[in-house]
């Protein structure tokens, strides 16, 4: 752990005094993900520059003037990249220590706040260039590497970034940084099908090295096109879909993360849990949640959180946004109905956790589809997903894995039905281009989806095997069984999340944070 942690600190020192060096070489702006409507309606082209031996005032004075960030567009992306950091600190963090025992309380908060911080870090170094500019259809190039050429010291401003409309910009390092809190949360949601039982060092190397082969490659696969603006005429409209990811070539939707959020981290939980292998005493002893409480308000931050992931993914304040914060609502509280209801079919009583779990499997899916079907589709695809997840979580078991906290149930499930659902219920009206089975469209946008999914789900399956047993072969995934069984919090953080021994009483021989709340006392 020693090592791994030296290592960390000196490679993040060189790649830093790096980007010193190169922080304001000059690049070449970065694309933004898919939107619908912008290869749907190509507009009139813009006037050639003439070659010309002199400067003709006339022509120049007929050229558009660059576009320039709305202060409501960036306001608004720096709000929704908040919510999505709610998202995850603490909304998944309690929602998943909610989940586990409380000796291991603390480990799954620290797994979830290191696991989302280095991979902010990564992200800045390498992850947005690859994922974000021009390179083949699997990953980027290098021309953001450390940043380098976010600020343009000769304008005095930020480089900007298109949206999903001809013209509209915002300022790419908001762009960037949204972005950067979808890596993030992608890699934490993993940490819940392992937990209780993965060595720390372990998880951070698996992490950093799945954040790079897996969630980096997808992202620009899915989500990297050349941006609306590019798509001047319909005679290079082929040119510029010939660079943008593999995905996006297809013609398939994901609006803001079914396939490289949901799906992606699924299957690698998925893998990973099967790799690692159950907890020790799996289906002999009692695991119950430890505090349904703090699930509750995990849950709940999620929720709201949510409104930043899938609005803010419109990247503009703009009648799509809405739309999304609108579906992203309905398809949440549908979904709880619909597990409950399931829950109390099978089971003969509806569960809080049952709710908890339908809030998060509706917005799971709802996720790739919130910006391209209307209000009354979101609904039906919560409907669908809190039935569908109930079932995959009720009957996990036969499946023989231990998914711990229930990744592949929700968001794997979850995620193939709102990226499937998008081929039934997608309204051409608000996604323009996009026509689903019950708008007229036929199967094709269906068959586009499925082979999306299905793309994404085999090459995380690949990756993450190849990932995680490297690391079992080398260094092990698993704390022993001693620590397993003790607790993780004590065992390895030397901390626990609940000292209190009697009424008003506490006890922290095991909590460092205790003996240097009573030595700063005693002084």
């Amino acid at each position: 752990m020693k090592k791994l942690l030296a290592s960390l600190v000196l490679g993040f020192s060189l790649l830093a005094a790096g980007s010193a060096v190169i922080a304001q070489t000059p690049a070449s702006p970065a694309a933004t993900p898919a939107a619908s409507a912008a290869m749907a309606q190509p507009v009139e082209a813009a006037p050639a520059a003439a070659v010309v031996a002199a400067p003709v005032p006339a022509a120049a004075a007929s050229a558009p003037p660059a576009p320039v960030p709305n202060k409501g567009d960036t306001s608004w992306m720096m709000v929704s990249t908040i919510l999505v950091i709610l998202m995850v600190i603490p909304g998944l963090a309690l929602f998943y220590g909610g989940l586990v025992r409380s000796k291991n309380m603390l480990s799954v908060l620290m797994q979830v706040m290191v696991t989302f911080s280095m991979v902010t870090v990564l992200w800045f170094i390498y992850g947005y260039s690859l994922a974000f500019t021009e390179g083949n259809a699997f990953f980027g190039g290098f021309d953001r590497l450390f940043m380098k050429g976010i600020w343009d010291n000769v304008a005095g401003t930020f480089a900007n970034a298109p949206t999903f409309s001809k013209g509209v910009v915002i300022p790419e390092i908001v762009f960037a940084a949204f972005q950067a809190t979808f890596a993030a949360i992608t890699c934490c949601l993993i940490v819940g099908a392992f937990a209780e039982r993965i060595k720390f060092s372990a998880m951070l190397l698996f992490m950093a090295l799945w954040f790079t082969f897996s969630y980096v490659p997808i992202a620009h696969m899915v989500w990297y096109w050349m941006g609306p603006d590019a798509y001047a005429t319909k005679e290079v409209a082929d040119a510029m879909t010939a660079k943008a990811g593999l995905i996006w070539q297809w013609g398939a939707l994901d609006f803001a993360g079914g396939t490289v959020v949901h799906i992606n981290a699924a299957m690698a939980g998925l893998v990973g849990a099967y790799v690692i292998g159950k907890r020790t005493g799996y289906g002999k002893e009692a695991m119950a949640p430890h505090s349904l409480t703090l699930t509750m308000v995990g849950a709940a931050l999620l929720w709201v959180g949510w409104f930043g992931f899938n609005a803010g993914s419109a990247l503009e304040a703009s009648n799509s946004a809405v739309l999304a914060f609108m579906n992203t609502f309905s398809a949440a509280a549908a979904a709880v109905l619909a597990w409950c209801i399931g829950e109390a079919l099978m089971k003969g009583k509806a569960s809080m956790l049952g709710a908890t779990s339908g809030a998060v499997a509706g917005l799971v899916a709802i996720t790739p589809a919130c910006g391209a079907v209307n209000p009354l589709g979101a609904i039906a695809i919560g409907l669908v997903a809190g039935g569908a997840c109930c079932l995959a979580v009720t009957f996990k078991h036969r499946l023989g894995y231990d998914d711990a906290l229930d990744v592949v149930g929700v968001h794997l499930v979850g995620g193939l039905v709102g990226t499937l659902m998008i081929g039934v219920v997608a309204d051409s009206e608000f996604a323009a281009g996009y026509s689903s089975i019950l708008d007229g469209g036929g199967f094709e946008l269906l068959g586009k989806q499925a082979l999306a999914a299905a793309a994404v789900l085999a090459y995380s399956f690949v990756a993450t095997l190849v990932i995680a047993l490297l690391i079992k072969v080398t260094m092990g995934l698993r704390v022993t069984e001693e620590e397993e069984v003790t607790g993780i919090d004590t065992t390895v953080h030397a901390e626990s999340a609940y000292e209190l021994t009697g009424f008003g009483a506490t006890s922290g021989a095991t909590n460092p944070g205790a003996v240097r709340s009573a030595a700063a006392v005693s002084s």
